[in-house]
């Protein structure tokens, strides 16, 4: 069976060493003591390894079921589904006017790590309510958000998001769904939905869909598309649930993972719908719940990873086979343990440097959202926002790297169902398809955010790093084995961003090839900067005489490594993207 050990410990280090949130001017960062989010992270803690955990599995094996229009999902998961409510996990960042507990964007990110990590499919029907909650509650009319939100809040109602249709994905210009108005101010919503993450199933009493459609004599376009509340349940003006409406689950998806969550084939035949927003003005809308989603399916990436990497540990300690090439490191066995084996370690060491600086990177986007959201602060909304499709498609693709690095260690052992690392390659794997595929995520970094508001994002990010190499370089220890690394690495990033603005305009194709390598060879810089800022405060743990000594020298070990091994891959990156457009448009598309 799988362990998980949540990295309490890792993320104490992240939030009061290196962020520093105790000394953050953020609203509600002040209460964030060490005795307090040590609690909070403690008990989520236990309830991901005690509870969620064992259901992993299960949900893996058992499924979904559909059953005369409702969806059985696995055993034990009610049992779960209500705990989480009962102990208002679900709400812990929404607002206390509808019955949240108000808590920073920071806490729910931490919080949702060990969450997803112990259990990805499971979490998926709480987040995706928070996506929709977040979309209602910030253009939604007053009337819309009391009579949704408070039971979305505590989850007693659940929440998705319709965009995708059979005939369209990215392209929503292509959608057909239709919303006709009524007199009573309300729509008709007719049209199918495909792939809709927990559209149907038993864990709540309503299911307040997101969907997008097109009112008729609309623009044409995504210039036409608006976005509806629309109900399970049809809900009475005092709160109670009244007659179906017209919205069933056609079939549910035969997936590669994330059994435990229902992906579903919406129908919808002139269901009642309430419009949010303005008609015509859904994208805009919906692009709330969908950002959010991405730094959420970041998360999901990073946190299996992580739960990967701690099987493999574990295992790689324990097997036996060969011998060390140097000498015999276990004379009492037959053999001596995987982990002594450079090639072993190599891989090991990929992963837990990824995983570490991942999770640094994530909680330092979680804080520049609560600047952005509770300060008003717009420049760490737009160094954010340029971030937004590296943390979903860099932290995804390296984290399915992970996965299926710590299954290999297991050998052929990690290809049998029973070790349980198949379902974290195989849940890992969608994350880098939905909420826009990653090659999506990095046309979007390339063609649209580099240059938004004239590129003063990506000069703020370049400042960001720059700032800090000039106010440590005066540390020796920090300046050989991080900064110059980090430099190095932000040059290549400029370089790339040089020849997009030199070439991009003229040829776009030149840009758009390499796209994917711009946004790994920006998460690499990313990442690299969160391991210099992890460096530093490791190296004052150090010189301040910590209690835990051990810890801060590993982490400076395993910084060292990134730095040497992982963070030149940038080079490579902007070698593939001086090559232009031509090596990868040149075949004429018969010759494929």
């Amino acid at each position: 069976m799988a362990i998980y050990t949540p990295p309490l410990k890792d993320m104490e280090f992240i939030l009061h060493d290196v962020l520093k949130i105790q000394d953050s001017d953020i609203p509600g960062y002040s209460d964030l003591d060490r005795d307090f989010s040590g609690a909070i992270l403690e008990e989520a803690g236990k309830i991901a390894r005690d509870v969620l955990l064992p259901l992993n599995a299960v949900g893996d094996s058992e499924g979904c079921k559909l059953e005369n229009g409702v969806v059985r999902t696995p055993s034990g998961f009610q049992q779960a589904f209500d705990m989480m409510r009962d102990g208002e996990w679900t709400g812990l960042g929404a607002d206390p006017e509808y019955g949240g507990q108000g808590m920073p964007y920071l806490v729910h990110t931490a919080v949702s790590e060990v969450f997803v990590s112990a259990n990805m499919a499971f979490n998926m029907y709480q987040g995706l309510t928070l996506g929709a909650y977040e979309a209602i509650h910030a253009h939604a009319s007053d009337d819309l958000k009391q009579k949704f939100l408070p039971k979305m809040v505590t989850c007693e109602w659940t929440g998705t998001m319709n965009l995708t249709e059979p005939h369209c994905g990215t392209d929503l210009g292509l959608l057909r769904s239709k919303a006709e108005p009524q007199d009573d101010g309300s729509f008709r919503i007719t049209g199918q939905k495909i792939f809709i993450s927990a559209g149907e199933h038993d864990l709540a009493e309503n299911i307040i869909h997101l969907v997008l459609a097109k009112i008729p004599g609309g623009p044409e376009g995504v210039k036409g598309i608006s976005l509806f509340i629309v109900p399970k349940f049809i809900v009475n003006d005092d709160g109670s649930l009244g007659a179906r409406n017209g919205v069933s689950c056609g079939n549910l998806e035969e997936k590669m993972g994330i059994h435990g969550n229902s992906t579903c084939v919406m129908n919808f035949d002139e269901a009642t719908g309430y419009l949010v927003g303005q008609e015509h003005k859904g994208l805009r809308a919906m692009f709330t719940m969908m950002n959010a989603a991405r730094l959420g399916v970041g998360l999901q990436g990073l946190s299996q990873a992580s739960i990967a990497y701690q099987n493999a540990v574990e295992y790689a300690r324990d097997r036996l086979q060969g011998r060390a090439v140097t000498g015999t490191q276990n004379p009492d066995g037959p053999a001596d343990p995987i982990i002594v084996h450079p090639d072993v370690r190599r891989a090991l060491m990929d992963q837990k440097a990824f995983v570490e600086g991942g999770r640094a990177f994530l909680l330092w986007g979680a804080m520049l959202l609560d600047d952005g959201h509770l300060n008003g602060n717009k420049d760490s909304e737009g160094v954010l926002s340029l971030m937004t499709p590296v943390i979903k498609g860099f932290l995804t693709d390296k984290g399915f790297d992970c996965t299926v690095q710590a299954q290999q260690i297991f050998g052929g052992h990690g290809y049998i169902e029973e070790q349980g690392m198949s379902q974290y390659v195989r849940d890992a794997r969608i994350a880098m398809i939905y909420e826009g595929a990653n090659g999506v995520q990095a046309l979007d970094l390339v063609g649209r955010k580099l240059a938004t508001d004239g590129g003063k994002h990506v000069l703020a990010f370049f400042d960001i790093v720059k700032t800090f190499i000039k106010e440590n370089e005066a540390d020796a220890a920090l300046n050989d084995d991080f900064l110059l690394p980090l430099k190095s690495a932000s040059k290549d990033m400029q370089a790339a961003g040089m020849y997009f603005m030199q070439n991009g305009m003229k040829n776009p194709d030149a840009a758009l090839a390499g796209s994917v390598d711009f946004m790994h060879l920006f998460g690499h810089v990313c990442l690299g900067l969160m391991w210099a800022r992890m460096a530093k405060a490791s190296i004052e743990a150090l010189a301040n005489g910590t209690s835990d000594p051990n810890f801060h020298e590993t982490k400076l070990t395993t910084g060292r490594y990134y730095m040497a091994r992982l963070l030149p891959e940038t080079a490579l990156r902007l070698a593939r993207i001086n090559t232009g457009a031509d090596p990868v448009m040149n075949l004429a598309a018969e010759n494929f």
